[in-house]
């Protein structure tokens, strides 16, 4: 039975979105798949994707698909995703197509695996006909929401990539 809903963020979000950037500051939590979140104060500049991203990342810069993950019987946030529509360097070595993050408090509830699943036949959509997923070794979760989804161990790399780059 499907629980979320994947949608591109609006007003209607505003509030919840901005509480979920304080509960990921709060918990100290790398902000993946939120199309720099942590980096606004307002929500209406986050909103502003393609012109601050394309600021920011220069000629490494992609267009994506930022949506939320809404779960369908109360209306609230889980978790936000998003699809980087082509690879720059960058992205082939350390981040990949999708990147996607789950609300602390909805964590191990099997949202994650919901998300990449709704992303991945969204992907599917928009005629993707193979998808990179990257992960931190060290991060068990989302290496085994990956596999859960059909991904494939390919290789690994030594993430040289400095958090001042992100």
């Amino acid at each position: 039975m499907r629980r979320l809903k994947l949608i591109e963020p609006d007003k209607q979000y505003e509030r919840q979105v901005m509480e979920y950037k304080e509960a990921f500051l709060k918990n100290h939590d790398s902000f993946d798949g939120c199309a720099g979140l942590e980096e606004v104060q307002e929500y209406d500049e986050w909103l502003d994707f393609e012109k601050r991203l394309k600021t920011k990342y220069g000629e490494d810069y992609v267009s994506s698909t930022v949506c939320l993950a809404i779960r369908i019987e109360d209306n609230k946030l889980i978790g936000i995703i998003d699809y980087r529509h082509e690879l720059s360097e960058l992205l082939l070595r350390f981040g990949g197509n999708i990147g996607y993050s789950v609300l602390p408090s909805e964590r191990k509830k099997g949202y994650a695996k919901e998300m990449l699943k709704l992303m991945i036949e969204m992907c599917r959509e928009l005629k993707a006909d193979r998808i990179l997923l990257t992960c931190d070794k060290t991060n068990t979760a989302s290496s085994k929401t990956i596999l859960y989804n059909g991904g494939v161990l390919e290789n690994e790399v030594e993430d040289t990539v400095t958090a001042t780059k992100w």
